[in-house]
């Protein structure tokens, strides 16, 4: 009886100890699927991360991988909250995308005291793994400082050397503004001055007017989404271009390229991390992304994929889906996929190669999709802080 008794309490045990795993690995999606940056990002990001499930097959430690999505609207607060049901109630076990800055410095925050994983994705500001930074908050694709060694570096040595900003009014654009002027000034340019537009604007045509009447050599659009797109729109109504200021997209992807068109795009410098065209691998990917969205992906998609593939490869390799234990094998393993090859520093910031653009003029354009043309790239250990320089209080 003793031994029975002895193997009933410990098939008790194993019984309320399987449920732990037996529910899988949850991933949530948490972006902005209706406003400003749903094409940026949105269901196209969605996509991305069901294709890496699919290629890791769908499954980790024998146990199935399950994906829930949501729209935080770009809200700080209605982010948090779905953020933290996911985690209390519907056992999400990681949360990537995130695009909007302020969104996922919430959701990090949360993440934090929740002991769980976010990747971010689609935000822009280098605090995320500086001054904000967390044991378990990895940023992937790109941040402002990237972009701004990448774009502003590149303008203000060919001679654009003023400024004048339209920065969007929240952090993300603040940081990109702050990271583009110390790129420009260590370049020997100078910034004239700076107006902050509210997300989401329909009227740019007051801060474009200051903007005209800076005489700066370049007008740096420190806005992302369909605001840089109809900022471009309405820079042309007032004849910015043509009065001899150049226009820099500080955070332009594929997306909006695609909805200017070439012809209001042409010559634009943009940096991207990622370029459908650059090689087989990266056509081979963007051709499925294709067939299953209709357009081909930016660097918010392809690196969405990427996160989503690195999470469940750094699962595997940890033998477990514990926080501590991950957040350690995402750190150590390489990243090598179609997005880019790459390395995880100590503060979480994936580091990798961007590139320099040029938006093609539509006579040089040669099939559907074709719009830039590569002017550099920037290495990776030049283009992303090294953790010590991030200003991450866990780099010592």
């Amino acid at each position: 009886m003793k031994s029975a008794l002895l193997a009933a309490v410990a098939t008790s045990a194993l019984l309320l100890a399987a449920p732990a795993f037996a529910q899988g690995v949850k991933i949530g999606i948490l972006n902005d699927q209706s406003g400003v940056y749903a094409d940026y990002g949105g269901k196209y990001s969605v996509e991305a991360a069901k294709m890496a499930i699919e290629d890791f097959g769908g499954e980790v430690l024998g146990q199935k991988v399950e994906m829930i999505t949501a729209d935080h609207q770009n809200k700080p607060d209605l982010a948090t909250s779905i953020a933290r049901r996911w985690y209390d109630t519907d056992n999400v076990d990681m949360i990537t995308e995130l695009t909007t800055s302020s969104v996922a410095l919430a959701v990090q925050e949360l993440s934090k005291e929740k002991k769980k994983i976010d990747i971010v994705v689609g935000a822009a500001s280098s605090s995320i793994t500086g001054a904000a930074c967390s044991p378990y908050g990895f940023h992937w694709a790109f941040d402002t400082h990237a972009l701004a060694v990448g774009t502003g570096g590149a303008l203000t040595k060919a001679g654009g050397d003023t400024w004048f900003f339209l920065t969007a009014d929240y952090a993300f654009g603040y940081a990109l503004e702050k990271d583009t002027s110390e790129i420009v000034i260590h370049n020997g340019g100078k910034v004239v001055g700076s107006v902050r537009v509210p997300l989401n604007s329909s009227d740019f045509s007051s801060f474009l007017l200051q903007a005209q009447s800076s005489k700066a050599k370049i007008v740096g659009l420190a806005n992302a989404g369909q605001d840089t797109t109809n900022s471009i729109k309405q820079a042309a109504e007032f004849g910015i271009v043509q009065g001899g200021q150049k226009l820099a997209g500080l955070l332009m992807t594929l997306a909006e390229v695609n909805g200017l068109g070439l012809q209001a795009a042409q010559g634009l410098v943009l940096t991207e991390g990622f370029y459908w065209d650059q090689n087989d691998t990266t056509r081979a990917f963007s051709e499925r992304f294709f067939k299953r969205t209709g357009r081909m992906p930016s660097m918010i998609h392809a690196g969405t994929y990427s996160a989503t593939l690195s999470y469940l490869k750094a699962v595997k390799a940890a033998g477990t889906k514990d926080t501590e234990a991950v957040s350690k094998k995402l750190k150590e393993l390489p990243v090598d996929d179609a997005f880019a090859k790459g390395k995880v520093l100590e503060n979480g910031r994936m580091v990798h190669d961007m590139y320099l653009f040029e938006v093609k003029k539509p006579s040089e354009s040669k099939k559907p999709w074709d719009y830039y043309k590569q002017l550099a790239v920037v290495p990776g250990d030049q283009a992303f802080f090294t953790a010590k320089e991030s200003g991450c209080p866990l780099t010592k």
